[in-house]
């Protein structure tokens, strides 16, 4: 790869370079919240999720920081796809938290019209 592009690979990843502690960081609690969370019996079904994204978040932080070293575009590419996995391991977890919370919400409705109900 000549320097000029290695140059502008650099200048493109380097926000994420920059960001490398905190993506480490973010990793690294991520994977103990999981460990402290299999310590339950319940917690062990879903420990491996946090885990999982503690490590893609490690493994994103290494490529940015490779990437920014060698100017090497797979590098780059890899820290992206593991990011992508990251926010979409989130997502998925956000939009299944919204919908037990709603559904948690209308049983409680539920529970409580049921409870009023019995006192008229």
């Amino acid at each position: 790869m000549n320097q000029e592009a290695s140059a502008d690979l650099r200048n493109i990843i380097e926000p994420l370079y920059r960001g490398k502690f905190w993506m480490q960081l973010l990793g690294v609690i991520s994977i103990l919240y999981g460990v402290v969370i299999a310590l339950s019996i319940v917690g062990l079904i879903i420990a491996w999720i946090p885990i999982w994204a503690g490590v893609v978040l490690l493994q994103a932080a290494g490529s940015a920081s490779r990437a920014y070293d060698s100017g090497d575009a797979l590098e780059m590419r890899n820290a992206m796809a593991k990011l992508k996995t990251y926010f979409t391991i989130f997502g998925v977890l956000m939009l299944i938290g919204i919908v037990l919370m709603l559904l948690s919400v209308l049983f409680g409705l539920g529970l409580g019209l049921m409870g009023m109900e019995g006192h008229m």
